[in-house]
């Protein structure tokens, strides 16, 4: 790294304009990039960490944001004005995506849908570089080449929804790299994806980075991430910087409890926790926003909440003298793939491939694999959302492959999912209360009107809402408090079964932790069984009373989680473990 800084950040304040009031996004932040170097900036949604990297690349919206002071300094602009928030529209376009190019948090809406891959590579290479068109895909097929996508001369006329979500960040990244820029900043460019997509977009960063001489702005709201890749790491908490130094050093010896918060809410690989630790045991906030540490060390706070000596065997000999409530024998389901010219089904998929297993009541089997290998199907085919083509779902000693199409509505009732994205789940345009009583009106549950409102009211509560949400639309909640309301529609009809899909794969750490916690605190108190579905082995073995690893359609292995991590017995699994960021 360079003594002198190739970009320095002073005094950035940027707001944005509500209907009630005036929010600082980002609140008098300085901070400076150095030549080869990987600054991580970590923190959770609205910490405003996001909002600083759009503000260097001058992309506020206004309205309703505005930058409203501080200076940002570029050494690669000239010596008479090196601040880049001087600059005209005109100008800040000469240097966005040639000195200072970004790769966005989600790469299914930073492509146009409409246009091939190769071509919005190809229209970054010719706005800046005035090359022949002929050149510029020539440029692209090797730019694919460089960040590893299979088959690159056929990628470049492959349009975005005909790519996995790892290869679309691939071409986020060959579009950034285009240009060859002296600064790359990275916006979340690994969330919600499988670990070991994760960690093999880590290392193209990390190899690009020196190879190209770039230097690095790293955002994410997991410090398993920064462990992996940053030199220095600044934690933002609602708009200001609160901790910042060595990663290393962070690591360690974190000093403000919000970092310490953030450090101890991710679900340990070597401690069995009954509950995990949330930001309520590290900071205290008072009515006016103002906070407080509590005073507790990582160490004091993660060993109040370990499991007691022999509870994970007593639990064991309690599940499995029960018989099965769930048992599923050679399951398949299949797609068709389609080609030609009238769309004739040329041969399958078979996305799952004769699978079986039992879950006892009260437990949780962790469903863990790669993306693609089967896991969600096999959730939708138990719930029959998705129709298998063979096999017995037997629930509660009925065949539910068997039902008519009523008698599955029925049956509904005793199994539900919680779904991966809760705000596509919800229609935008009900009440919450409207979504949760709903289905209790569907199945004739609490009598009329009045009692079923009581009911999602006390939902609500459960589930650690207030009754305001009753009466308001999903847009007004965060991702964490819709994933809340979708547990309580679940819980609506008094299921004994539920199937949680990736029902916490893209909040942050902290929210997850409170989530997860949530999910086994209704476990105990309404005696359910899950089946829960990630692809984050840390919150699967956290969570897990067994664990089952897909691959390909097909069980890899089955286990206890202390099976799984000690023995994994296939390579594949082993994969997946080293994969996790530690």
């Amino acid at each position: 790294m360079g003594d002198k800084p190739l970009l320095e950040v002073k005094n950035l304040t940027t707001v944005f304009q509500t209907e009630d009031e005036v929010v600082k996004a980002v609140n008098d932040v300085s901070f400076e990039l150095y030549p080869g170097e990987t600054l991580g900036i970590v923190g959770e949604s609205g910490s405003g960490k996001s909002v600083t990297s759009l503000s260097i690349m001058r992309l506020i919206a206004d309205p309703p944001g505005k930058i409203t002071g501080g200076q940002i300094f570029y050494n690669g602009l000239s010596a008479e004005n090196p601040d880049l928030l001087l600059l005209s529209n005109k100008e800040i376009r000469h240097y966005r995506g040639k000195e200072i190019a970004m790769i966005f948090q989600e790469p299914m809406t930073s492509l146009n849908p409409v246009f091939t891959c190769g071509n919005q590579v190809m229209e970054a290479i010719t706005l800046h570089q005035h090359v022949s068109k002929k050149e510029a895909r020539k440029r692209t097929i090797e730019l694919f080449k460089e960040v590893q996508l299979p088959r690159p001369e056929q990628m470049v006329d492959s349009y975005p929804h005909q790519l996995s979500g790892g290869q679309k960040q691939r071409v986020m990244i060959a579009m950034a790299i285009s240009c060859k820029p002296k600064i790359l900043i990275a916006d979340e460019p690994t969330t919600a994806l499988d670990v070991t997509v994760q960690k093999s977009i880590i290392e193209l960063i990390d190899k690009l980075k020196k190879e190209m001489g770039m230097s690095i702005i790293f955002i994410t709201h997991d410090l398993g991430v920064i462990a992996e890749i940053a030199d220095r790491t600044l934690v933002m908490y609602k708009g200001k910087i609160v901790e910042q130094g060595k990663t290393s050093d962070i690591f360690t010896n974190p000093q403000h409890p919000y970092t310490q918060g953030l450090l101890a809410c991710r679900p340990p690989l070597d401690k069995n926790l009954l509950r995990l630790p949330t930001m309520s045991d590290f900071v205290i906030e008072n009515d006016k926003g103002e906070f407080s540490g509590s005073g507790k060390t990582i160490e004091a706070i993660v060993h109040e909440k370990l499991m007691p000596e022999g509870y994970e065997i007593t639990r064991r000999e309690k599940l499995y003298n029960q018989n099965p409530i769930l048992k599923i024998e050679e399951i398949s389901t299949r797609f068709p793939i389609k080609k030609g010219l009238f769309g004739k089904v040329s041969e399958y998929v078979n996305a799952v491939d004769g699978v079986s297993f039992e879950v006892y009541p009260g437990e949780v089997l962790g469903l863990a694999g790669e993306s693609g290998c089967g896991k969600t199907t096999l959730g939708r085919s138990i719930l029959r959302l998705q129709e298998p083509d063979s096999g017995k779902i037997i629930f509660d000693n009925t065949d539910i492959r068997m039902l008519t199409a009523n008698a599955m509505r029925k049956m509904r009732k005793h199994i539900q999912i919680i779904f991966q994205d809760p705000y596509s789940s919800l229609n935008p345009r009900l009440t919450i209360g409207y979504a949760i009583t709903e289905p209790m009106y569907v199945h004739g549950l609490h009598g009329d009107d009045k009692n079923r409102k009581q009911k999602a009211l006390d939902l609500l509560d459960k589930v650690g809402l207030t009754a305001k949400a009753f009466n308001r639309y999903p847009h007004e909640f965060s991702g964490g408090q819709r994933q809340r309301i979708g547990i309580a529609r679940a819980l609506a009809v008094e299921p004994r079964f539920i199937i949680c899909d990736e029902s916490v794969s893209a909040l942050d750490v902290s929210v997850q932790a409170q989530v997860l916690n949530l999910l086994n605190d209704l476990k105990e108190t309404f005696g359910l069984t899950y089946i829960f579905i990630s692809h984050d082995l840390s919150v699967v073995k956290f969570m897990s009373d067994r664990i089952m690893i897909m691959n390909s359609g097909k069980i890899e292995e089955m286990g206890t989680p202390e099976e799984i991590f000690n023995t994994p017995k296939t390579d594949y699994t082993r994969k997946l473990i080293d994969a996790i960021p530690r």
